[in-house]
């Protein structure tokens, strides 16, 4: 999963941009601080890719600052920059509580779809519940990022608000996955102990200790 956010790097990276931004803002002002921001989550990507590393990560990075930077443009406000990640954050946020309410936790999902195990674990009561744990820590994350951040952005804060971004993103993030790396490993012990189980069901040992 830190592989598909790009790495501990990724994650580090993510946060330049945002720095830029408003380190040139402050000095220059709006138009200047939009192209120095694009023209770092330019610059991240290519570096990205003379390296041959993940490519997902590099292109999504800078689409994501082009976005940001658009609306900042449009807006006309410095404080623009940092709407898409906020409103962003209530979509993450919810998708992960849907899942959970419907019981195909995202979190499950995801390691099924990385791992190619199946979805042996949704016949297990406790590793379904292990993933809901796990995906409604992300979805809390989501929440406290947007109700933080949308304060912010209603205060005129734009200086917090690019700390708030920076210091809910990656280092929030990282603290998450070590979490979901727990959870996960309780969720396939669950299921694989459900999976023996219905194996055993299906072909039981005969007399001899042989199956049939």
């Amino acid at each position: 999963m830190l592989e598909q956010l790009g790495g501990v790097p990724g994650l580090v990276s993510s946060s330049l941009p945002v720095l830029v931004f408003v380190i040139v803002n402050a000095a220059t002002g709006l138009t200047p601080a939009i192209w120095s921001a694009v023209g770092a989550g330019t610059a991240i990507a290519v570096w990205r890719l003379v390296r041959r590393e993940a490519l997902q990560p590099a292109v999504s990075g800078l689409l994501g600052v082009a976005v940001a930077a658009y609306v900042a443009h449009r807006t006309g406000s410095a404080k623009g920059f940092f709407l898409l990640g906020i409103w962003t954050s209530v979509l993450y946020g919810s998708a992960f509580v849907v899942s959970v309410l419907v019981r195909w936790p995202l979190v499950g999902v995801a390691w099924s779809l990385l791992n190619g195990h199946g979805w042996s674990w949704r016949q297990s009561r406790e590793a379904v519940r292990s993933y809901d744990v796990a995906s409604l820590a992300w979805a809390v994350l989501f929440f406290a990022r947007f109700a933080v951040q949308y304060w912010l952005y209603n205060s005129d804060q734009t200086g917090w608000l690019a700390a708030a971004r920076i210091a809910m993103g990656w280092p929030l993030t990282g603290a998450v996955l070590l979490l979901t790396v727990w959870v996960v490993r309780r969720g396939d012990r669950a299921a694989a102990a459900a999976e023996e189980t219905v194996r055993a069901a299906v072909d039981p040992p005969d007399v001899d200790g042989w199956t049939r």
